[in-house]
């Protein structure tokens, strides 16, 4: 059963699914119930039958869950990070948890749910025109140099975003996908909640501090957990470098020479010898501290994903990672 839908309304959806199932099946009518709370500490909820007494599979039967923090049979350290999480994705195994439903900045680690946005809504091939609005004048944020009138593909755009963390390509996805960022942010919240990320909020693509965007690590696993169900994302966050040429607004040639800032791709930080880094998102601002979303497989090719949020430090936030990661087996 699929529970995505942009216009916000799930349960709807859900509820005409399982009655057409029921029609369908020659059965009679049912009563059904829903054990749902948007405020929640966790994604599961349950359609119940009341007239044969059982119960249908719920929402996050195939997602890791947990209401609270997870740490026995673990010898992590997180002591210098707010919030963190390491999830089995096979298994539905929750190996680790340290305040996962805390509602914090994410800073570039937004960018995840942007490219699943740009992607469920637009395609690779689709070709963006920047605007005014890319002339981002925050201090100190990571921009490519975009000016009003640059052309480049999205599949382009995509690797600035998620390689270099480009805040003013971020702009440009939202402005082509959304018609604004605030119609782009639209999507983002559609998409979060459908997925079950419901103690999150954002209003922006790029991360940049604003004291109503928020999510939690819980909802950054289930943001990527989706994520990663497209290639292109997968094949983006893998990779170490990308040039590329676009153009601008008089056709003239403009080039992007972008690197990965993941640090286990880069090769600045090496990986448990069971644990093979796939990729993810680094996110910094003064306000989120230092960030990281990881994308992993271990030696069978099990896939995992491990998050820090608001670390102290860039170099303690790997060495925890990496501690974290060891908990694969």
């Amino acid at each position: 059963m699929r529970c995505i839908n942009r216009f916000g309304k799930t349960l709807c959806v859900i509820l005409t699914s399982v009655l057409l199932t029921a029609g369908l099946a020659g059965c009679g009518a049912k009563e059904f119930s829903f054990a749902y709370d948007r405020n929640r500490n966790n994604t599961s909820f349950s359609i119940a039958s009341h007239t044969q007494g059982k119960t249908m599979d719920t929402f996050a039967s195939d997602l890791c869950v947990t209401v609270g923090d997870v740490s026995s049979g673990t010898d992590v350290d997180m002591s210098q990070a707010t919030a963190a999480g390491l999830f089995d994705i096979s298994s539905g195994k929750v190996i680790y948890a340290k305040n996962v439903h805390e509602q914090l900045n994410p800073a570039s680690l937004t960018k995840i749910l942007t490219a699943l946005c740009a992607l469920k809504y637009g395609n690779p091939d689709d070709m963006l025109t920047a605007t005014e609005n890319v002339n981002i004048r925050e201090s100190g944020a990571v921009k490519l140099g975009l000016t009003a009138g640059d052309t480049m593909t999205m599949d382009q755009a995509l690797h600035a975003l998620l390689l270099k963390s480009a805040n003013d390509v971020a702009v440009m996805i939202a402005e082509h996908v959304g018609g604004s960022v605030e119609g782009f942010a639209e999507l983002m919240n559609d998409t979060a909640n459908s997925l079950g990320a419901t103690n999150s909020h954002f209003v922006n693509p790029h991360g940049l501090t604003d004291p109503n965007h928020y999510t939690t690590a819980y909802d950054l696993y289930l943001i990527c957990n989706e994520a990663v169900k497209y290639d292109k994302i997968v094949e983006i966050i893998h990779t170490s470098s990308y040039t590329s040429v676009y153009h601008d607004g008089n056709g003239n040639d403009k080039f992007i020479d972008v690197a990965n800032s993941n640090a286990y791709i880069k090769g600045e930080i090496p990986s448990p010898d069971n644990v093979t880094v796939i990729g993810g998102k680094t996110g910094t601002t003064n306000a989120a501290g230092n960030c990281l979303l990881l994308y992993a497989r271990d030696n069978s090719g099990n896939p995992y994903i491990s998050i820090i949020l608001q670390s102290s430090d860039r170099t303690i936030m790997y060495t925890e990672m990496t501690d974290l990661l060891s908990e694969i087996s």
